[in-house]
């Protein structure tokens, strides 16, 4: 007897709330379409061309996995090691760079135009993970990890704070928008855009505040206001998440082992009302398909799917 066969309903997606219930489609299971990465990250969906886009930092390229042929490729090598992925509002790759520590656009014409690479006249330390407001604002988080070490980027000293910046495309303009957190991770908004999420994946501080996932509130779309702590992670982390139509948030976890890495679902009041299981750590996630209900998971090594009875908030 094969040893593959999926069971109906897939146990490895775990109901813990009844919320989340109505999400779980009973007859779809998680699906790995792709393994060969070192380390898988910033998935962003492109609806026009049927693809997917994601970064492998370490092989420093960048994978393109199409829907209709389920075939994956080289989409850039070399890619600067880079790191998140999203899209802006005229469907422009926007992509952090740990190798070159910048933020970059990808034109129509597949030219590159380089956002950001400094603050204040000094470097970036390696730009992680990005969204885009609904005024086009870039929103991104710059923990350092491509400068800790070569596997990921190039080692190098510090020059700034791990900030998370806000970056205005129009005037070239990027202000400081949060300058608390101690690596400042992965990032989203609420479907209304009211609130930003931002994952801190450090280990120093206080008791209530290491490997939390953190909310504000977003005020005349350009600063933060109202920082509290909206779920702890631990003993784990957050890396890469994304909310859903309902304001449920999708946090990729990892870095503890079976029964914790995969994705962890939160409703918006912070209640965990579900787990995806993976057997191995999730950095990244997004949702795509036809009808953005397909959850696409980047993996240590690997690309998983599950179709949800939801939708991701966001089209980028």
């Amino acid at each position: 007897m094969q040893s593959d066969i999926t069971r109906y309903p897939d146990p490895a997606v775990e109901v813990l709330d009844p919320r989340f219930a109505s999400i779980r489609i009973g007859n779809a299971a998680i699906e790995r379409l792709w393994t060969g990465a070192r380390w898988a990250e910033g998935t962003v969906w492109f609806g026009d061309l049927r693809c997917l886009i994601f970064s492998d930092i370490p092989n420093n390229r960048m994978m393109r996995w199409t829907e209709e042929t389920g075939e994956v490729s080289v989409y850039r090598y070399p890619a600067n090691n880079s790191n998140g992925n999203t899209r802006d509002k005229q469907g422009r790759l926007i992509t952090c760079e740990h190798g070159a520590r910048r933020v970059t656009r990808t034109e129509l014409d597949g030219a590159i135009t380089v956002l950001m690479d400094n603050f204040e006249g000094k470097r970036l330390n390696a730009p992680n993970d990005v969204v885009v407001h609904e005024d086009g604002g870039i929103w991104f988080t710059d923990p350092g990890y491509g400068i800790l070490m070569n596997y990921e980027g190039h080692r190098a000293p510090f020059e700034l704070p791990t900030n998370v910046y806000r970056l205005d495309p129009k005037t070239g303009k990027a202000a400081v928008v949060a300058m608390e957190l101690e690596k400042p991770n992965g990032i989203c908004f609420s479907p209304d855009y009211s609130k930003l999420y931002v994952v801190d994946t450090g280990s120093t501080h206080t008791e209530g505040w290491n490997k939390h996932i953190r909310v504000y509130d977003v005020v005349d779309g350009d600063h933060l206001a109202n920082g509290e702590m909206f779920c702890d992670m631990a003993p784990g982390i957050a890396d890469g998440i994304r909310c859903d139509v309902e304001g449920n948030l999708w946090a990729a976890a990892g870095w503890v082992g079976d029964g914790y890495d995969g994705v962890h679902i939160f409703a918006p009041d912070g209640v965990m009302i579900g787990k995806i299981h993976l057997p191995e750590m999730c950095a990244n996630l997004c949702f795509g398909g036809e009808k953005r209900n397909r959850l696409f998971m980047a993996g240590s090594t690997s690309l998983y799917s599950l179709y949800v009875e939801t939708q991701g908030a966001q089209i980028p």
